[in-house]
């Protein structure tokens, strides 16, 4: 696996934003490539700053595609493909909590870094059979906040945090994703108690 990731990111720094859209296809699909796709990022935006829109977007976009990909399979295959990966208590946990929050039990993992099982989200989704414009707009929000943040740390930092990230991937990842999560957290505490008074 360490190959492969190591060739995805050859690929993506010499094709630029398609082969960024691969790389963040596989790792959102068939393939676990933990940080591959920050650390893509950071480099390409130091780079060419003003390609940070286009990275982001080429990144979000490919893990939207494998998102989806995922979504349909789990649609079509239902729990068995979960069984086969997952222990039946994990599978509870989720599916509990994905019943109990809806979108943001896919934008809260979208955001996260890992060890959090984003794909186990993904693949209860497509069992859920939740609507495709919501699962759509969840993955682009949280994807495409967590590359956004990746992409403004390489433009202030530059070639520092390329550095940073290559050393310290993790704990860069679990820095930004923590800034975005307290972010997501102060929302929808401030929604809950506004529907509150309403009601």
């Amino acid at each position: 696996m360490e190959y492969v990731q190591t060739w995805l990111q050859e690929l993506a720094l010499d094709a630029g934003g398609i082969g960024l859209f691969f790389a963040s296809f596989l790792d959102s699909s068939f393939l676990f490539l933990p940080e591959v796709n920050d650390v893509l990022v950071l480099w390409m935006v130091t780079q060419h700053k003003h390609f940070i829109v286009y990275y982001v977007a080429m990144a979000t976009c490919g893990s939207l595609a494998g998102c989806l990909t995922l979504h349909y399979l789990a649609g079509k295959s239902g729990e068995m493909m979960l069984r086969r990966k997952y222990s039946t208590e994990k599978i509870e946990r989720v599916s509990s909590w994905f019943r109990r929050y809806g979108s943001m039990a896919i934008l809260i993992p979208a955001l996260s870094p890992p060890p959090v099982p984003f794909k186990l989200f993904v693949l209860l989704a497509g069992v859920a059979k939740m609507p495709v414009g919501k699962f759509i707009a969840a993955i682009i929000v949280g994807r495409g906040l967590r590359f956004s943040m990746t992409g403004l740390l390489a433009i202030y930092y530059g070639d520092q945090a390329v550095r940073f990230g290559r050393e310290y991937g993790e704990i860069l990842l679990g820095l930004i994703m923590s800034i975005l999560l307290a972010s997501c957290v102060v929302y929808v505490y401030v929604f809950v108690r506004r529907r509150s008074k309403a009601l």
